[in-house]
């Protein structure tokens, strides 16, 4: 280590003219750092006390710059050491410079309500060695420090001016760090300080795209550091949208055509070449990583980091960018941002740019530890080719640099496709404007194809004029479709075969931004995984809360949609996905409620709300048409009173919650609708409370429930509750399941049910499964009188209760084959079908594949199979014979 220092030492003596002086002004700091004590020569400058702060800062710039600049030569310190340290002291610096301006004019007040927003690379932690700082000042009127008679407005003027000139000054110390407030908002009419209201104001009207991409690294730096993490909170909107932003795309490759062409140096590195700003710099990878934070930040809160390398990581692991990509950009990124450095250390200048002659080049590449400045020129060129493929690639520029976008062959085209164009461009208002004509020139090829191939092109072209109507712009959509090929078809599909996803579509079309994400195509993960993410609401209050569960599901309901119809898993998988989705939002939706409730009228004791899952829900398998069926129930006694504010008694306090939770599951909010909710299962139905207590549920399945009722009970699960209050629920269900029941009474209360259910709902058409005889609630029922019966196999889910069965011999060990061939079909036919009758040709087709069919036909000859292998057991245990068709 101590050859390393010495070496170093050596090196900046002979190449670089500001670190040599810097070590004959601080021979202290240079005896140490010759003796390889870093870390005693950093802990006496930090912190340097004067009585005049900008002497103070000034020594204490000196003395961190030297110390860095040996330690990074000497390879003690690294690249993020070096940039967090020189970013840590720029906060401090603004910091002390606040404070000192206003305790100038106000003693010994606090910097209340001024506060410098760090910008840039000072923002994101990166600073370099003689880098400028890029504040934003901004004050609140109403909290600024001043003296009584002064205006608010000028009083915060006069602290931005000393604050510059404070740090900015060139004095026999040197100066602090040049200071450039033109990053403010309207800076070329603005007040050097703006108030917190006018900025908010200007990012909520009339910010442009830079600014948005200039906050994604904006931190709270200095002063009333409160305030200033406020204000970014409440800016966060602009910075970060909700929806896919792919005009951010657009907007990048606008700001990069600028800077290149009012760049007019070399084109590759070499003399002259700046490091920065040239083709393949370090600006081309901070805006690589931010154009994709822009376009993917809103709806994945991981991705808003202030730093580049972290940022670059972050998109790898998120699987938007390769994980080679990452590497290769963030490798680049820290070797030249050490080039930069060694450029700033020779003279202490704020420069990016390679020397003009060879021998100055030289000097910058012995610095380095290099032999020659050919050495590093040929370096620099390999990576800055590579930064610069990437970056082509992102804007779709080819080797040349020139845009790749493809024009209009209005020769491959009909003129009756074009005409119906421009009736398009011509009456939605989402096309209005150049970029949104431009847009869908840029897509019409892969438009017209994917119309040609649809299976119904007019209904294709109607429901996607339908889905261009409800768009505010359609750039984003567009741009989405050049990024992601193959997804224009998937979207016309989903447009022309689904009409329940063509009618999602067209309430939300910001619906599609869930098919971008890297598991657009994956099943859902696990309830709790899924309850985490609705749960992770960046807004705390309840309004939020509710529509991002409504987000999240219409998202996961909808990527599951796609997935049936484009046949990417087994339709059974698909029900059980939609199930995890839906058993999430009731946890989340019902966490929310009874947080919300309990703050009003506090709890009842040890008492707890407990939902039992009925139908579908219970048995794990929904379909996109299932309602939830839901049983409110309470453990505790129905007297107890609540402890809060406006207490209430048991019975009142559950039956108001339960409600709540029905409203935070079923009641559209900004986000649309959720569930349909049925507690008609409930004890008595319609009739009764709506939450009981489960000694009451108890007695009423003991005493006075249905047959039908218990049949419920066969498919039920506890969902919400603690471990001890849904064990006890699920002891009851098992004592009633399990009583000794007669068998000809059974049988009989069965047939009449199945009897009045086929006379008051008939099938409603060729694909209603589940009513026709032979259907679902054939084998529902056959299931549900066996497992009755026989006081055995009561789990919620049907196909391990019939493999149960089928294991006792009391049914066919096909039998489970034949209900789920049916499953199948009833949860494809809910989005291809959802009428019951038989679909056009295309979706017939898609409902096939869907079900692993071969054809249409194939599917009705299945399911004729399976109506009569459930109507054969049917015959037999209940002597009945249906008529199958």
């Amino acid at each position: 280590m101590q050859g390393d220092w010495t070496n170093a030492i050596e090196r900046a003596r002979g190449h670089s003219p500001f670190l040599s002086l810097a070590l004959q002004r601080r021979p202290d700091l240079a005896d140490l750092l010759g003796r390889g004590e870093a870390d005693a020569a950093f802990s006496a400058i930090v912190g340097q006390h004067h009585d005049d702060v900008g002497v103070a800062l000034r020594r204490e710039r000196l003395g961190l710059a030297l110390v860095l600049g040996i330690g990074d030569l000497a390879g003690h310190y690294s690249l993020t050491r070096v940039m967090g340290e020189l970013s840590g002291f720029a906060d401090r610096a603004l910091d002390t410079a606040i404070t000192a301006a206003i305790a100038r004019r106000v003693p010994d007040a606090s910097p209340q309500g001024f506060c410098a927003i760090a910008l840039g690379k000072q923002g994101a932690g990166e600073l370099n060695y003689s880098s400028d700082i890029d504040p934003i000042l901004l004050f609140d009127p109403d909290l600024l420090p001043r003296r009584e008679r002064d205006d608010p407005g000028e009083a915060a003027q006069r602290y931005a001016r000393h604050v510059v000139e404070l740090l900015a000054h060139q004095t026999g110390e040197g100066y602090v760090f040049r200071v450039d407030l033109r990053l403010r908002p309207a800076s070329e009419v603005s007040p050097l300080a703006i108030s917190f209201a006018a900025a908010l104001s200007h990012y909520e009207s009339s910010a442009l795209a830079w600014e948005r991409a200039a906050y994604i690294r904006a931190r709270a730096a200095g002063g009333d550091i409160a305030a200033g993490e406020h204000f970014l909170d409440q800016i966060r909107p602009f910075v970060w949208r909700r929806s896919l932003d792919f005009t951010a795309i657009e907007e990048i490759r606008r700001l990069t055509a600028r800077i290149r062409q009012a760049y007019d140096g070399p084109r590759q590195p070499g003399p002259g070449f700046d490091l920065k700003r040239g083709r393949g710099g370090i600006r081309e990878i901070e805006f690589f990583a931010q154009t994709h934070q822009l376009i993917y930040g809103g709806r994945q809160p991981s991705l808003r980091l202030r730093g580049t390398r972290a940022a670059l990581d972050a998109l790898a692991a998120e699987g938007l960018i390769s994980t080679d990509d990452a590497a290769m950009l963030g490798t680049a990124y820290d070797r030249l941002r050490i080039v930069e450095h060694r450029l700033q250390m020779v003279d202490d200048r704020q420069t990016h740019e390679l020397p003009g002659d060879v021998a100055a080049i030289d000097n910058v590449a012995r610095l380095d530890g290099l032999a020659d400045g050919a050495a590093l020129i040929a370096e620099l060129r390999e990576i800055c080719a590579q930064v610069a493929d990437r970056y082509g690639q992102l804007l779709g520029e080819d080797e040349a640099g020139r845009a790749n976008g493809k024009e209009k062959p209005e020769g491959e085209i009909p003129a009756d496709f074009l005409a119906r164009v421009d009736v398009w461009q011509d009456t939605i208002r989402a096309l209005r404007g150049e970029e949104a004509r431009l847009a869908l020139t840029a897509i019409l090829p892969d438009l017209y194809e994917a119309f040609s191939n649809a299976p119904d092109p007019q209904r294709a072209m109607v429901r996607w004029e339908t889905l261009l109507a409800h768009l505010p712009t359609a750039i984003n959509l567009f741009r989405l479709f050049e990024q992601r090929p193959g997804l224009l078809g998937q979207v016309l599909a989903a447009l022309t075969l689904a009409p329940p996803l063509a009618d999602a579509l067209s309430r939300r079309p910001e619906l599609l931004d869930a098919l971008i994400d890297t598991s657009a195509f994956d099943l859902p993960p696990p309830v709790a995984d899924l309850a985490a993410r609705m749960a992770s609401c960046e807004d705390d209050d309840y309004e939020s809360r509710l529509d991002q569960i409504r987000q999240v599901v219409g998202e996961e309901r909808f990527a599951l949609g796609v997935q049936l119809i484009e046949a990417r898993h087994d339709p059974l998988d698909i029900a059980e996905g939609l199930c995890r989705v839906a058993e999430a939002a009731l946890l989340t939706g019902a966490g929310a409620a009874i947080g919300e409730f309990e703050a009003k009228h506090g709890r009842v004791g040890s008492s707890e709300l407990v939902v039992l899952g009925l139908g579908r829900l219970g048995g794990g398998a929904l379909t996109h048409a299932s309602d939830l069926d839901l049983v409110y129930l309470f453990d505790g006694e129905i007297g107890d009173e609540s402890d809060g504010p406006r207490p209430l008694t048991a019975s009142l306090y559950f039956n108001r919650l339960a409600t709540r939770v029905t409203a935070a599951l079923s009641v559209p909010t900004a986000e649309g609708a959720l569930y349909e909710i049925d507690t008609r299962l409930r004890p008595q139905g319609n009739q009764g409370p709506l939450a009981v207590s489960l000694e009451s549920f108890a007695l009423y399945q003991r005493e006075s429930a249905w047959t039908w009722e218990h049949m419920a009970l066969c498919r039920s699960r506890p969902l919400l509750g603690s471990p001890a209050a849904r064990a006890k629920l699920q002891a009851i269900i098992r004592d009633v399941l399990e009583a000794p029941r007669d068998a000809d009474t059974l049988r009989a209360d069965v047939l009449k049910m199945r009897g009045d259910i086929a006379a008051h709902k008939p099938p409603r058409g060729l694909l209603d499964v589940k009513l026709q005889r032979g259907g679902l609630v054939d084998c529902e029922f056959l299931v549900h009188f066996l497992q009755l019966r026989e006081g055995m196999a009561f789990d919620p889910a049907l196909e391990v209760a019939i493999g149960q069965l089928a294991g006792a011999g009391h049914l066919p060990a096909d039998f489970a084959a034949h209900h789920a061939a049916l499953t199948r079909l009833l949860v494809s036919a809910r989005l291809l079908a959802p009428d019951g009758t038989e679909p056009p040709p295309a979706a017939g087709i898609a409902l096939a594949r869907a079900c692993r069919e071969e054809s249409f036909a194939d599917l009705l000859r299945s399911m004729t199979v399976a109506r009569q292998a459930i109507a054969a057991q049917w015959e037999r245990h209940f002597g009945e014979k249906l008529e199958i068709e």
